[in-house]
């Protein structure tokens, strides 16, 4: 068997693993640009990138029995040590820095690639066709570490250099398995970074998603809080001015509540905001019945509250909360009957009734429902008046 057999052979040989080598660099999504690794992962990684670097050994082996001349074999070994040092910085700074995979990747890192593709060209004329083992690194590179684009270009250009080099050397049964390992680890890495892109996606739209649930649930609260806090300090001061001069004393006393309800609303306010707040359905009670009374409305209430479980109540409360606001705003009623059941809780005014046009208070108690997983009515009765019901 002739040298240049050998190194063919030595190379077929391991091509069913070296495409492994390739898979390591997906670790590069792990972080964003800027951001210091924060695992052991992230702090060692990088060893399994000179792990798979054991299978330069062919070629390495191919310099050793190379025929070419002393020049080509010493630029083949500078090749071989400078192809490492590029592929093992390149990995760790692709770590650290988070390039490719959905993001933009760093300018170095294309110089790094560039620097790869330099090496394993000028290794040829002293390793010949083992120079093919090059290719899972320079193509897992592109794939985990650039772009798609780069990705597609260099697994195209993969299988172009190793039909080139196949026809060049007329030996399409030695190096058809090499072929054949190029295809697959190109189909591998395309399926591969597909899916990682997807999740990255995926995880970035859920915490879009989260957010934006978040925000709406404390711009919920605060509306319900403050709106419901300041229709009642509106009435107690329309109150308060009409009695100062025929009743100082009861007047004080307004501006006693309002100063109470200021105070309340300014705690709540914060309480929400650090996602802390819980009122039960009991102190919503009396409190509605409070601002219910000072704005001339006569409150009825029928049932007890410790029928609803807490969690009902929670919901409950906040309803109440609302639909009080409301009546208070809009409503003109002279009465108000709430009912509180195992499961159920109504609210009943009888004023003017509401709008076809549901505002911001009313799209509020359907979410909270829903939340809840309760179901919620708006009701028009046909004696007029409004009932809004929450039911589990």
């Amino acid at each position: 068997m002739t040298r240049e057999s050998d190194e063919k052979a030595a190379g077929r040989g391991t091509e069913a693993i070296r495409p492994a080598a390739g898979s390591v660099p997906a670790t590069w999504l792990a972080e964003p640009h800027g951001t210091p690794p924060k695992s052991h992962w992230d702090r060692f990684g990088w060893l399994m990138a000179v792990i798979w670097l054991v299978f330069l050994t062919y070629p390495i082996i191919a310099l050793l029995n190379s025929t070419a001349s002393d020049v080509w074999i010493v630029v083949g070994w500078v090749a071989m040590a400078v192809f490492v040092v590029l592929y093992v910085l390149g990995f760790m700074r692709g770590m650290s820095s988070g390039g490719g995979l959905g993001r933009p990747p760093l300018p170095s890192q294309w110089l790094f690639f560039a620097g790869l593709i330099a090496c394993a060209a000028i290794s040829i004329p002293a390793e010949g066709g083992s120079a093919l083992s090059f290719l899972p690194f320079i193509m897992s590179f592109a794939s985990y570490g650039l772009n798609r684009i780069a990705h597609w270009a260099t697994f195209i250009g993969a299988v172009f250099a190793t039909v080139a080099w196949m026809l060049v050397s007329q030996d399409w049964s030695d190096y058809i398995s090499i072929l054949a390992i190029v295809g697959l680890l190109g189909v591998v890495n395309t399926v591969s970074t597909w899916l990682i892109i997807r999740s990255a996606d995926a995880e970035r739209l859920g915490l879009e998603l989260a957010t934006s649930e978040g925000r709406e649930a404390v711009a919920r609260d605060v509306h319900d809080l403050i709106g419901h806090s300041l229709t009642v300090v509106k009435m107690k001061a329309q109150l308060a001015r009409r009695l100062i001069d025929a009743d100082p004393d009861r007047a004080k006393a307004e501006l006693a509540d309002i100063e109470a309800l200021a105070a309340e609303a300014i705690a709540g306010v914060r309480a929400t905001v650090a996602g802390a707040r819980a009122a039960s359905l009991t102190e919503q009670l009396a409190a509605s019945a409070d601002a219910l009374r000072s704005a001339g409305v006569v409150p009825h209430v029928d049932g007890d509250p410790g029928a609803l479980s807490p969690a009902q109540g929670l919901t409950a409360s906040w309803i109440l909360r609302e639909a009080t606001t409301n009546i208070l705003r809009h409503a003109g009623a002279s009465a108000v009957t709430v009912t509180v059941r195992p499961g159920r809780l109504a609210v009943q005014d009888d004023g003017r009734g509401a709008g076809e046009r549901e505002g911001n208070g009313v799209r509020g108690m359907r979410e909270r429902a829903a939340a809840a997983g309760a179901r919620f009515e708006l009701v028009r009765p046909a004696v007029g008046g409004t009932r809004v019901e929450v039911t589990w």
